[in-house]
């Protein structure tokens, strides 16, 4: 079925069993910049699962840009020779990205970054301190010793980072290089840095060790554009520097273009990676948000790479390689591409997590193999039977406890069958279907169309109660920013809150509307969009500082403040809140400022902070019932938390889980 996807590939001299590859990525679970069991047990998973290739985060080489592993000194190898022998059974391969930051990143001691020129990042936003000669030298000494140890400690190759407007890739850009000696100015000039690193690692190592780099092109090609890179590539081949080429694209000039959200179409990246090298005859590895093997397939196929990147299908289901092998494709947990787990939680919490795989990132204690089965099964209901519901009910049933789902609707999925058909929110629904698809082969009793209040749960006689009911719909209006204010709504006035935009496609009226965000998450957004498209003036307004905050971290907003702005008559009016809705019309002000501005709104969407429901809890407690509460029955939050949850809730009933088992290595 994957015939090309599934087929070996050699890479120097080095085979590789598929062309499956997960490319480097943050997951920040290295302490002290040194491998721990917690690394080792989530590369373990995938590796376990069939992958044929990982590249290892990236690993700093020189004490002025150090983000998480540190390949600084020999105290790394026995890290690595840890990994390598805990992963050799697998047949994995294993390859150490090697990074500096340039001016990105502050240095670890708050000094301000080292880059070629004085030209500052959007990042750091300071002066860099331009490289001198002696510490180019330094650098490229750097990069060998740390090739050395990655060697020295089992792994199979390296790769060298000189895409993403790092440290390398500002020394190739025309606009961020501007030196003016041997390493600026020409084009061979500006190679000549990533050249004398590539040349030093080739000396460091033996022949037969793997050495690569990763490549990537500016979406503003001033920067550095497509077909520089793509020469850069060719020279770096008939230089015999390298034995592969990893393509990617974007800077942190837009950084939004690095990784795609659910709004980016399957490999959204290949129309800018895959043209510079059509013609290479190294070993080609391409990225760009592939969730299936069956999309792999196609590309490998069409010619345009040679191996492909899966990281975030790997974070949603470390077996889906395995899984689709098999011929099950249809078992495989499918990434939503949110990014709110991925990069969102290493934004946020500083360690990698995933909105549907509850043990990414903790597979030493929540790994779903150390789960076993009741000896005593429970008598489990659960209310509610959106994604969180869904989770508990799934994970209770892999316990061997007798799981009870009800719903009050006809349909599983909760909110996620309204938000499915928003726009560019398309695979919530593939998670949720996902779910329903496993509670029914694990055998759940599920009662559809089945309201349960507390008379109904205290007579099914369960042992444990799990309410996962969702939210209530909260009027009058209060916006968080002015919690003594109720806004004024005039009689005639359409107000509708989001879930009755998507519930009842007549909801909205007329030829205007007025979006306001008191959240500033992706529902908003979802909502202008979906009105846009219909031929409406949208105007949005938010009492935060900026455009969707709670989204900014994933790096969804970006690109979807252009969508709107592009679709139609699109607004945007930032700290500023509603005071009245009116028919017709509504007026508006700042947060902090007496000046109204009446705006069209022929119907006013209302986005706001849902409170949970404590009544149905408060009535099962005068029934002696003690029920667990999840998602958004506590406080409407956020997919991830949902999920979560009800996961966690599943893993707390007793002997459904082993303690933990930390990995270790072989000896």
């Amino acid at each position: 079925m994957y015939e090309r996807a599934l087929s070996p590939i050699t890479i120097g001299g080095l085979e590789i069993k598929n062309r499956i590859a997960r490319t480097a990525h943050a997951t920040m679970m290295s302490r002290a910049g040194k491998i721990t069991d917690e690394l080792i047990a989530y590369h373990l998973a995938r590796a376990q699962g069939g992958v044929g290739l990982t590249i290892l985060e990236a690993a700093g080489v020189h004490p002025s840009a150090v983000l998480s592993l540190a390949n600084l000194d020999d105290s790394i190898i026995e890290g690595y020779r840890r990994l390598a022998k805990t992963i050799a059974p697998t047949g994995m391969r294993l390859f150490q990205q090697l990074w500096h930051g340039g001016h990105i990143y502050m240095q670890p001691d708050g000094s301000p970054p080292f880059a070629p020129s004085t030209v500052p990042s959007p990042i750091a936003g300071v002066a860099p301190r331009p490289f001198t000669p002696r510490r180019i030298d330094e650098l490229v000494a750097a990069y060998a010793a740390a090739a050395r140890r990655v060697e020295q400690g089992g792994l199979d190759g390296v790769e060298i980072h000189a895409g993403h407007g790092y440290l390398l890739a500002q020394f190739l850009s025309p606009v961020l290089n501007r030196r003016e000696d041997d390493y600026g100015g020409s084009f061979d000039n500006r190679m000549r840095l990533l050249r004398r690193v590539l040349a030093a690692v080739r000396d460091a190592v033996s022949p037969g060790f793997v050495v690569g780099v990763r490549l990537s092109n500016s979406a503003d090609p001033r920067i550095l554009g497509m077909d520089e890179v793509g020469t850069v590539a060719h020279r770096l081949q008939d230089e015999g520097l390298i034995d592969y080429v990893n393509m990617s694209y974007g800077d942190y000039y837009a950084l939004h273009h690095q990784v795609g959200g659910m709004d980016a179409p399957t490999g959204f990246q290949l129309p800018h990676t895959a043209p510079p090298v059509a013609d290479f005859r190294l070993p080609r590895l391409l990225n760009g948000r592939f969730r299936t093997l069956e999309e792999v397939e196609q590309v490998l196929r069409a010619g345009e790479a040679d191996m492909i990147s899966m990281v975030r299908a790997h974070i949603a289901d470390p077996d889906i390689v395995a899984k689709s092998a098999a011929g099950h494709p249809d078992r495989v947990r499918p990434c939503i591409a949110c990014n709110q787990g991925c990069i969102g939680r290493v934004a946020t919490f500083g360690r990698l997590g995933c909105v549907v795989n509850t043990a990414a990132g903790d597979e030493t204690t929540l790994a779903e193999r150390l789960i076993r089965k009741a000896a005593s099964p429970l008598r489990v209901l659960v209310v509610g039977g959106g994604p969180g519901g869904m989770e508990a009910a799934r994970i209770a049933a892999l316990g061997g406890h007798q799981v009870v789902l009800a719903e009050a609707m006809p349909s599983l999925g909760g909110l996620t069958n309204l938000y499915r058909t928003a726009p560019r929110m398309g695979t919530i629904a593939d998670i949720a279907g996902w779910l329903e698809d496993e509670v029914y082969r694990l055998g759940v009793d599920v009662r559809l169309s089945t309201y349960m209040g507390a008379d109904d749960i205290a007579a099914e006689g369960a042992d444990i109660v799990i309410l996962a009911v969702g939210a209530a719909f909260e009027a009058p209006f209060r916006q968080v920013q002015f919690p003594a204010e109720d806004v004024a709504v005039e009689p005639g006035a359409v107000v509708v809150s989001s879930i009755d935009l998507f519930s009842d496609r007549r909801a909205d009226r007329g030829a205007s509307a007025l979006i306001v965000d008191d959240v500033g998450h992706y529902e908003a957004i979802a909502c202008a969009e979906d009105l846009l498209e219909r031929g409406l003036a949208v105007t949005f307004v938010t009492r935060h500082k900026m455009f969707a905050p709670q989204i900014d971290i994933t790096l969804r907003t970006q690109s979807a403040l252009e969508r709107l702005h592009a679709k139609g008559d699109f607004t945007l009016r930032v700290g500023t809140r509603l005071v009245a809705a009116r028919p017709g019309s509504a007026d508006i002000a700042p947060n902090f400022g007496a000046k109204i501005e009446t705006v069209a709104a022929d119907t006013v969407v209302w986005v706001g902070i849902r409170p949970g429901q404590t009544e149905l809890v408060e009535e099962l407690e005068a029934h002696g019932i003690e029920p667990v509460c999840i998602g958004d029955m506590l406080a409407a939050r956020n997919l991830q938390t949902a999920i979560r949850e009800g996961h966690l809730a599943a893993r707390s009933l007793p002997t459904g889980a082993v303690e933990a088992q930390p990995i270790r290595a072989i000896a």
